[in-house]
C-alpha cells in the first residue's frame, strides 16, 4: 500500500486508521529520515486506540510502554543505540516473548536482536509531503 501525506494532518489521519488494519500483536519498523513523521504516526494511533496522556519519543529512554484496554504497545526508538547489543541490557527479548504491539524506530541500529518485521512502514519526503509505503509480511 502506498499513500501520499501532504502534511501532518494527513500523517496523523493514517495513524487512526492504522489503528483499523493493523493487528493486535505484531512487530512494526518504522522508516524514514528525522522528521519524517514516524513518531507523530504512532502518537496518532495510540490516540485512536483511546489513549489520552502524553505521548513523547522514546529517543532518550529507548522503549514508551503503552497499556490500551487490554493491549500493550511498545514504541521503540533506536535512534541513539550506540550498538545492537544494548538491546540485550534493557531484556528486548522479553518484549516480544508476550503478546503485544511493537513499532520500532531505527530497527536498523538493532538488527541480530530484534525479531523480522510483520509490517514495514516507510516515510520518505516527496515534494512538500511525504510518501507512506505499507509492506505486510516478513522480508
Amino acid at each position: 500500500m502506498r499513500r501520499y501525506l501532504a502534511d501532518t494532518a494527513a500523517t496523523e489521519q493514517l495513524g487512526g486508521e492504522l489503528r483499523e488494519l493493523l493487528p493486535a500483536q505484531a512487530v512494526v519498523f518504522l522508516q524514514g529520515d528525522l522528521g519524517a513523521g514516524k513518531t507523530t504516526l504512532v502518537r496518532a494511533y495510540l490516540r485512536a486506540a483511546g489513549f489520552v496522556g502524553a505521548v513523547k519519543s522514546p529517543t532518550y529512554t529507548l522503549v514508551e510502554e503503552y497499556a490500551i484496554k487490554g493491549q500493550t504497545i511498545y514504541h521503540f526508538d533506536l535512534y541513539r543505540l550506540a550498538d545492537p547489543e544494548e538491546l540485550e541490557w534493557i531484556g528486548i527479548s522479553d518484549y516480544f516473548s508476550q503478546p503485544c504491539l511493537c513499532f520500532i524506530e531505527w530497527a536498523e541500529k538493532g538488527l541480530g536482536f530484534l525479531p523480522p518485521p510483520d509490517i514495514i512502514i516507510r516515510l520518505e519526503a516527496e515534494g512538500n509531503g511525504r510518501l507512506m509505503t505499507l509492506e505486510w509480511g516478513k522480508p
